[in-house]
């Protein structure tokens, strides 16, 4: 991208691998740099998906989408639970994705009053080209970044994953072993 999206991330000053703040203000810097990071993205991924999506989707939408991606076959019930949305929600949103062709309803294999979800492949392919979309925006800017700030970046990127999925980051779990 060659313009700027927005102003400058606030930094935390760092020597070496240790903060020179508190814990806390570490936090709270890092949870500061985190959203604004996120404003970053939705900017990004709003201005490629308006660009190029033929059948463009909501935000709540895309979630189920991306659910449906990583835990089909799903039934409406666990969808609705995953999501925290209400029963009739979910079904309203699967059934604006139906008509989109991205996602189908078949009988459940385990109870016949059961319908379970699943990504069409029209709703496979809109996502896998989303994704492609979304990493060619983000390849032009990490492009753009010294190594030892890209390498920086993916060690922190898993640890923030592996935080979002109630696991420790392994320097977490190495502070913790050493103590």
């Amino acid at each position: 991208m060659s313009h700027r999206l927005t102003r400058p991330l606030q930094s935390v000053t760092v020597k070496g691998m240790r903060s020179e703040t508190s814990p806390e203000a570490d936090r709270k810097a890092a949870a500061s740099s985190a959203r604004e990071v996120i404003e970053l993205l939705e900017v990004l991924w709003s201005t490629g998906r308006d660009m190029a999506s033929p059948a463009p989707v909501s935000s709540s939408q895309l979630r189920v989408l991306y659910t449906l991606d990583r835990d089909q076959p799903i039934n409406l019930r666990t969808l609705g639970a995953v999501l925290g949305s209400a029963p009739s929600s979910v079904s309203r949103m699967c059934d604006r994705l139906e008509a989109l062709g991205f996602v189908e309803r078949c009988p459940s294999s385990s109870s016949r009053r059961e319908v379970e979800l699943r990504l069409s492949p029209r709703g496979e392919r809109y996502l896998k080209e989303l994704r492609g979309r979304r990493e060619t925006a983000l390849l032009d800017v990490i492009s753009t970044m010294p190594a030892d700030d890209r390498a920086a970046l993916a060690t922190g990127l898993r640890s923030f994953r592996m935080a979002v999925d109630g696991g420790t980051s392994p320097s977490a779990r190495t502070t913790a072993e050493s103590a």
